[in-house]
């Protein structure tokens, strides 16, 4: 099958029923996302609540990523990924059932946000390294992976508008359970696929030594290291400002749940652009300098947005924060995936999900009480900023080892 070459990752077939069942699913994923910070607000009306319900989600991802890292190196990736989404599935309706029989209470989305994040642990680092798997030949590989994000930020942009509908006429629920029906699209999909099992070595360490043998890589390979780094710094500070959105749609913009909609599909559309941008790329080359350039957007988005009063120019400037987001996001997926051997796959990912899922956690509480002292623009403005000093100090790094490698070149050539 010839295809574009944006699209050339889909010709391989598993990886095109991993795709179309993955583009259904993540639409009521990125629903459910905005239905339950709508429903934690109009509970509660508290920013730091909103950040303590998205710290409950995703700080699972911090601490049990490395298990799961070391999970997807030991065992077949396939089936625990089927495993993963089917739990998925049990975890959006019982939050389904909860809402449509107006039973819910915060405890119990904590609870539930919690379960979904002890999903995602294992979930993750099996899903982006079964990638590998099913596209055959790896001159595609970097292709996949932007394709991924870019089905992701689809799904982003889609969302989103749909659950903005639902929200302001139907209600939570609704969200909720349609991302249920939505896992059996990627369910099936996985369950038609055709994938060679792995040759599994029986492991000979404890899962301990496994994790600092990954650990070990890492530290050797300073280039991944900063990349996880700087990763982690942005996702802490920066990314975490989609926790505030509730706040500006409903409190600066004096909008409702459609004005909520808006704001991340705008988001969304920001970022698909940066997904297609780097499915474009015909070389995984030049991936830290795209790392730098994308962060430094990611800070003017989050400043510009920060001092925006007015709706429609804040629907101008946060595509650019989405855009950087994403870019900087993919970027780094596709750096440490095209750089590390396949038997520590796994746990160089988990290291990347510990970055980017572990921290934005801590991120979003911390970003609640901030908001909740400060106000939401001022804190707004506070992450652009930190996003781009942590950008400069990044660059800096970038240019301090490209002169190194160039003195220590031109010293080669003397001698």
């Amino acid at each position: 099958m010839k295809l574009p070459g944006l699209l050339r990752s889909l010709r391989h077939r598993n990886y095109r029923l991993f795709f179309t069942g993955q583009s259904f699913s993540l639409v009521g994923t990125w629903m459910q996302r905005m239905a339950v910070s709508w429903l934690v607000y109009r509970l509660t009306h508290s920013a730091a609540m909103l950040g303590l319900v998205a710290f409950a989600g995703q700080f699972p991802s911090f601490l049990l990523s490395p298990l799961g890292g070391i999970v997807s190196d030991r065992y077949q990736r396939f089936k625990i990924l089927l495993t993963t989404q089917i739990a998925s599935l049990v975890q959006a309706s019982v939050l389904a059932a909860l809402v449509l029989s107006k039973h819910i209470n915060i405890a119990e989305i904590i609870a539930l946000s919690m379960m979904l994040g002890i999903i995602n642990a294992f979930d993750t680092p099996s899903r982006q390294s079964l990638v590998i798997e099913m596209v055959t030949d790896k001159a595609d590989l970097s292709n996949a992976i932007a394709l991924n994000s870019s089905m992701v930020n689809v799904a982003r942009l889609l969302g989103p508008s749909i659950a903005g509908i639902l929200l302001a006429s139907v209600g939570e629920g609704i969200c909720f359970l349609l991302n249920a029906v939505s896992f059996l699209a990627v369910i099936t999909s996985l369950l038609l696929m055709q994938i060679v099992p792995r040759t599994l070595t029986p492991p000979t360490q404890n899962v301990f030594r496994e994790f600092r043998e990954g650990f070990r890589f890492l530290v050797r390979t300073p280039a991944l290291l900063r990349v996880i780094v700087m990763l982690a710094a942005v996702s802490l500070v920066a990314m975490p400002y989609s926790t505030l959105l509730p706040i500006f749609a409903r409190d600066i913009y004096h909008g409702d749940a459609t004005t909520f909609g808006w704001l991340n599909s705008m988001a969304g559309l920001g970022a698909l652009a940066g997904a297609f941008y780097l499915a474009s790329r015909k070389t995984s080359k030049y991936l830290h300098q795209v790392i730098a350039i994308t962060s430094l957007a990611f800070a003017a988005g989050l400043l510009c947005f920060g001092w925006s009063s007015r709706l429609g120019f804040a629907l101008g400037f946060i595509p650019l924060c989405g855009f950087g987001m994403m870019s900087q996001i993919a970027a780094s997926n596709t750096l440490i995936q095209t750089s590390v051997p396949d038997y520590l796959r796994g746990r160089m990912l988990s290291f990347y999900i510990m970055a980017f899922q572990g921290m934005m956690p801590v991120g979003s509480y911390l970003v609640g009480i901030l908001a909740h002292r400060i106000g939401a623009p001022a804190t707004l403005r506070w992450e652009g900023g930190s996003c781009l000093a942590i950008s400069l100090i990044y660059i800096y790094y970038l240019r301090r080892q490209r002169l190194e490698r160039t003195a220590s070149m031109e010293k080669v050539a003397v001698g």
